[in-house]
């Protein structure tokens, strides 16, 4: 193992041959899971995908196009049985309430862009492919845009965790997390959501600040802003995130303080005055369509309405509840959680600084009215906070490979363990994904358990061909399914 590069304090990775075969297994993966990609718009995917679509298409904020060509479920609730929109889908300044972000598709402009090129070159030669938006090679696009945003978070998550662990370990990890958490719903079959997206922001985000920590630049300072920026685009709740950097601030004043070093201070808080006023121009893409939207820079529609609690009152049941609850559902993950607990003379800043970021995180899903996700598989909210726990599952397999009699060993028996945790989390996705368990609320883990072993096996098969081969009616059937499952919830409840 390399000695440690001054400045940091990880082990320093691996010869450059094993690196670029990790990466080429790692691309491998991607490539294989690549057809798996879902190009059907639906549910809160419809509100983030309007901002790449009717900007592109119709070079406005009008979103009405979109809510009437919407699936099912998310347009019966907005839609008058003649097609128009209810008045309660307004806001006060008249545009299409959209509370979603802009930064997914800020994100998915290059592809967009090239899709919508492709497109107009090929009806001019008599293709007539609908130049509207809506059509394939619009939302394939995305889709795949998607993907490889969220590919290329899982390589920066891959190297961040393998400059403080094995090259080894960090690939273990990498392939754990992606496989064994919420990510490939969010990556696959719902890529019209943010959280693949904030997966990448966060990880370049984390990524970028501990490479050029602990003496930035302006420069590197301008560009650390610009992914904060964008990090807040994607998803508002990231960030909690700049936690990192504003902790990191307050030492470095305390210590050039303590030293009476005014060069050092001056250069410190020129250094912050870049990183905010790069940050705030960054979020201006957010705040400007706010303020069309609804009338001010700083409503965010029903987000701000709503009633959160911060004495953080489902603190308890966003980790264990059976209604979708993060280690619950995903339990590799509170393995990794723990790997930044461990006891560890190595990357001892970055890992309380990911702590710092994991906890806080943590908090204020739990003040959240809607901590669950609603329909959601496993607490989707903490896909953000996936570099972190890359870091914290390859912290743990290495502190564990000390108890094995060889490197070997190790490898095998804990490669083993990891596989068995992705081929629980196929099969939970299997149940989740076909009404199996409830979409929503919570589930009977004894139904759950026997499905896994019973009913997963035998429908696997028939429901890979289907999402392969009759994936649009598939897809029906099932939102069909969700919808009777919601009516019958509102009965009973009446």
């Amino acid at each position: 193992m390399s000695a440690t590069v001054p400045g940091t304090e990880g082990t320093g990775g691996a010869p450059d041959a094993r690196i670029r075969s990790h990466l080429l297994i790692l691309t491998a993966v991607f490539l294989m899971t690549l057809p798996f990609v879902n190009p059907l718009v639906h549910g809160d995917g419809v509100g983030y995908y309007a901002y790449a679509r009717a900007p592109l298409i119709q070079h406005n904020l009008r979103f009405e196009m979109d809510w009437r060509n919407a699936n099912l479920r998310f347009s019966q609730s907005r839609l008058t049985p003649d097609g128009n929109l209810l008045p309660d889908q307004y806001t006060r300044v008249g545009y299409v309430s959209n509370l979603f972000s802009v930064g997914p598709a800020m994100l998915w402009a290059p592809f967009m862009l090239l899709a919508h090129a492709t497109v107009l070159i090929v009806d001019r030669f008599g293709g007539n492919i609908p130049a509207d938006g809506f059509s394939l090679p619009y939302r394939g696009t995305a889709a795949v845009g998607t993907a490889v945003y969220g590919f290329c978070g899982l390589l920066l998550c891959y190297s961040l965790a393998r400059k403080y662990t094995d090259a080894g370990w960090a690939l273990m990890a990498t392939l754990g997390v992606w496989v064994a958490s919420s990510l490939p719903v969010y990556m696959y079959f719902n890529p019209f959501w943010s959280h693949a997206h904030s997966a990448f922001t966060v990880a370049l985000f984390l990524w970028y600040w501990d490479l050029t920590r602990p003496d930035r630049t302006l420069g590197q300072w301008l560009l650390l802003g610009l992914i904060s920026g964008l990090m807040l685009d994607v998803y508002f709740v990231n960030g909690v995130f700049l936690l990192v950097p504003l902790v990191e601030a307050i030492q470095s004043y305390i210590r050039v303080l303590r030293w009476k070093d005014k060069a050092a201070a001056l250069r410190q808080f020129s250094g912050n005055v870049f990183f905010l006023v790069t940050l705030c121009i960054t979020v201006l893409p957010t705040l400007i369509t706010r303020r069309i939207i609804f009338g001010g820079m700083f409503r965010f529609g029903s987000y701000s309405m709503l009633p959160w609690d911060w004495r953080a009152p489902h603190r308890f049941s966003v980790l264990f509840s059976s209604d979708h609850g993060l280690l619950s559902w995903t339990p590799l993950l509170g393995i990794a959680l723990l790997g930044l607990f461990l006891p560890s003379t190595r990357a001892k800043t970055v890992k309380a600084s990911c702590a710092l970021g994991a906890v806080a995180f943590y908090y204020v899903i739990s003040c959240y009215p809607y901590w669950d996700g609603l329909s959601s598989f496993g607490n989707r909210f903490f896909i953000s906070v996936t570099p972190i726990f890359v870091l914290g599952l390859a912290l743990f397999l290495e502190r564990m490979s000390k108890f094995f009699r060889s490197l070997r060993a190790a490898y095998v028996t804990q490669a083993a363990l990891l596989g068995l945790f992705a081929l629980w989390n196929v099969g939970f996705i299997l149940q989740w994904g076909t009404h199996m368990v409830p979409a929503r609320g919570e589930i009977s883990w004894r139904e759950m358990a026997h499905n896994q072993f019973v009913a997963v096996p035998l429908r696997l098969t028939h429901s890979l061909e289907t999402y392969f081969l009759h994936r649009k009616d598939m897809m029906q059937h099932i939102e069909q399914e969700d919808i009777e499952q919601q009516r019958g919830l509102r009965t009973g409840e009446d």
